[in-house]
């Protein structure tokens, strides 16, 4: 949910934010309307409540035989009062589905148009190149004996793989050695819940556009993860957060799973997209102000990871139209995969301002006078932040990037620690 403040006194801002996502800006004109009607249905209704309880008074003291006229203004009253309440309710619900096709604002600068308007802010490194035909990602798992796509689709379907021997011990270091960088860059680590209720999912902003992406456990109302940004996100609901330290940051690592809904076709070849998969998430719970800073800051993070793996890569600014509708800026980093001769997203970050917060209502006071948040006035809704530090699709640039002719790839020096040592992980006999 949108500043509402904004939404009355700036709607053409609003508007100009819709349109770079796409979005038409009669959704603006709708939601406004759509407010006046249920604050002008609760104005009635509070008026009607307190003629109501002034009338009630007057019935306590008047005389006997004036009490039978009162009481029957009083049943009438009473009806009025009902029916202003059913419109304040039907008013609130129609304000809600109209608020909720406005889409986060998002930062100026932020390039307008879709998926392919990106605009890419910097490379680093040289694209692998070989002397000799590479092997794409699954080829080089199988000859390992690190990726089972076979036995993963006999067992769970299209799209559901084993990682096996190398393969899991791979993703095991990859994973700690994110846990690690988060935890020495000072985030709590995190091993959060991979189900949760409707009102954190919708919260979040993924029962939009992505809901067809997200499963669902009808008989239980909940819905599984696709990120541990959604937990994470939920962590806080309802609460007044004290940020006088600093920002609240957060690591989660978890299992995560997506639909795929709408992908078929796409990336079917291996583990580009899958349906489960690990991920090493950061999130962040910061002060407006500060936002923007932090957003560079888990760009950095993740850049020195890509680095320390020897991959190249490049930093994109997601054009409005693809940035989901909770992200009002968002940074992908894109390794290079040499058999697809093409950069792949690895590692997205997202600063979310504060339209999370609002839905989930997480709260901090603001400082009187300057500082980081902590005033004893009155409270305001926080920013929030995420980024993925690790994921199995990392799997697939290393292996690629690293790879000799017959079939070996050499480890990154930064992983041997979390697989005792090795340095090159040979092909099974």
């Amino acid at each position: 949910m949108i500043d509402l403040a904004l939404l009355r006194d700036n709607p053409d801002l609003v508007k100009r934010s819709q349109e770079a996502r796409g979005e038409s800006p009669e959704t603006v004109d709708a939601a406004v309307a759509a407010d006046r009607a249920r604050r002008a249905a609760i104005t009635a209704f509070e008026e009607l409540r307190a003629e109501q309880n002034a009338h009630g008074k007057l019935v306590a003291r008047a005389p006997k035989e004036d009490k039978p006229a009162l009481v029957a203004q009083a049943k009438d009253l009473s009806d009025r009062v009902k029916v202003a309440q059913l419109a304040v309710t039907d008013a609130e619900a129609a304000a809600d589905e109209a608020l909720a096709r406005i889409e986060n604002i998002v930062i100026d600068g932020v390039p307008a148009g879709g998926e392919e308007d990106f605009v890419t802010l910097r490379t680093h490194g040289e694209p692998a190149s070989f002397d000799f035909a590479p092997r794409d990602h699954l080829a080089l798992g199988e000859k390992l004996g690190a990726i089972d796509m076979e036995r993963g689709t006999k067992v769970s379907g299209s799209r559901f793989y084993f990682l096996t021997g190398i393969g899991a011990r791979l993703e095991y270091a990859l994973m700690s050695l994110a846990l690690q960088r988060a935890v020495d860059a000072g985030f709590i680590p995190m091993i959060p819940p991979t189900l949760v209720r409707p009102e954190v999912m919708r919260g979040t902003g993924f029962l939009g556009q992505h809901a067809d992406e997200v499963y669902k456990l009808e008989a239980d109302d909940l819905y599984l993860v696709g990120t541990s940004e959604v937990p994470l996100a939920g962590y806080h609901m309802g609460e007044i957060i004290d940020l006088t330290a600093g920002a609240k940051r957060y690591a989660g690592w978890s299992t995560c799973y997506r639909r795929e809904a709408g992908s078929y076709g796409k990336d079917t070849r291996g583990i580009i997209r899958v349906h489960q998969f690990n991920k090493l998430e950061m999130f962040v719970y910061t002060t407006p102000e500060d936002a923007e800073a932090e957003h560079l800051r888990l760009v950095a993070l993740q850049e020195q990871m890509l680095q320390d793996l020897g991959l190249s890569y490049r930093v994109i600014d997601v054009a409005a139209g693809d940035l989901g509708s909770s992200a009002a800026r968002k940074y992908d980093v894109e390794a290079w995969v040499p058999t697809q001769d093409a950069y792949r997203e690895l590692t997205s970050t997202s600063n979310c301002t504060t339209y999370q917060a609002r839905r989930l209502d997480v709260r901090y006071r603001p400082a009187l006078e300057g500082g980081s948040g902590g005033g004893a006035g009155k409270t305001a809704p926080v920013a929030t932040l995420n980024g993925t530090l690790a994921t199995t699709r990392w799997i697939v640039a290393i292996l690629e990037t690293h790879q000799r002719e017959d079939g070996s790839v050499v480890i990154p020096e930064v992983l041997r620690p979390y697989l005792g040592g090795l340095s090159v992980a040979e092909p099974i006999a």
